[in-house]
């Protein structure tokens, strides 16, 4: 796993559209021959910066799961590829809920390298919340 997260509300953390800053820096084994990042690893980080942007709102996706039987499978990704990450690169991921519907949720994410600011990757994710039986759920009143 990249280093460890520093989640970083980027203003007001119980402001659903707050962006959360987690700091990343690029392994070896995320590169490919030419020294450039993998494509995939950045669903990855994806992973990273929700499970981050979740606690900085004070839950845990593990709480959610065994607790509240809630579960947030991915169902649609998509990211856009600006510039290229290359090994060592400390990247600042900007991560934040841009829509909840019922139990549909939209992430948005910015993958910027921190020292120049060069915007690397933008990208969406869109989870379904379901419960055990993989059948659509609310989330908890808490969190929703």
């Amino acid at each position: 796993m990249s280093s460890a997260p520093n989640p970083q509300p980027a203003g007001p953390a119980a402001a659903p559209a707050a962006w959360v800053e987690t700091q990343i820096r690029v392994r070896y084994a995320e590169t490919d021959q030419m020294g450039v990042v993998y494509y995939a690893n950045f669903f990855v980080w994806f992973e990273i910066g929700r499970v981050e942007h979740l606690r900085a709102r004070g839950f845990s996706y593990r709480d959610l799961e065994a607790e509240d039987g809630r579960f947030i499978p991915v169902v649609e990704a998509r990211c856009r590829y600006k510039s290229p990450a290359r090994y060592d690169d400390v990247l600042t991921l900007r991560t934040r809920l841009a829509r909840q519907r019922g139990s549909i949720l939209d992430y948005a994410y910015e993958v910027v390298r921190a020292a120049d600011g060069q915007l690397l990757a933008t990208g969406e994710t869109r989870h379904v919340v379901v419960d055990k039986n993989f059948q659509p759920a609310e989330l908890p009143s808490d969190l929703a």
